[in-house]
């Protein structure tokens, strides 16, 4: 799960750091921010959306990558709705910023609805296998470092 999920993050984060003015735009098309805001998001947003894939993956972090990535799917979700709500025929800009790809709808209210709950679930996960930041860890065994005057 943390793979694919992480992964996906990843993915999706590829063409909008390759071209933020493009991803600005179709931010803007939901008409929620300002077009200055929108390109600050787009600056942004994947940057957040790559960071917390790669915490996912490698386990580094992960509490807070997992909760990064949940907070951005139900913001996600919130304004894909209210796009849909208010009658906008745009894509969401969510893996291609091809405006003609990825059209707003119900399939993708469902889809982003699959993604909150995978990040739910990884948020609660209590399994650390294969996590770096479990590995990095001081085991009981290790002295407690010693503070020199």
């Amino acid at each position: 799960m943390r793979l694919l999920f992480g992964g996906l993050l990843i993915y999706a984060s590829y063409d909008k750091i390759l071209d933020p003015t493009a991803f600005g735009k179709a931010v803007w098309n939901y008409k929620i921010f300002s077009r200055g805001i929108s390109l600050g998001i787009a600056t942004v947003l994947p940057w957040m959306e790559l960071l917390s894939g790669l915490g996912i993956i490698l386990g580094i972090l992960f509490r807070g990558a997992t909760l990064l990535s949940l907070l951005m799917m139900l913001a996600f979700t919130g304004g894909v709705i209210s796009g849909l709500a208010r009658g906008l025929d745009i894509s969401c800009g969510c893996f291609s910023l091809d405006p003609n790809v990825g059209k707003i709808g119900w399939m993708k209210i469902l889809e982003n609805l699959g993604l909150v709950l995978a990040a739910a679930f990884l948020f609660f996960s209590n399994s650390a296998k294969f996590m770096l930041e479990s590995r990095l860890k001081p085991t009981r065994s290790d002295p407690p470092s010693q503070a020199t005057a």
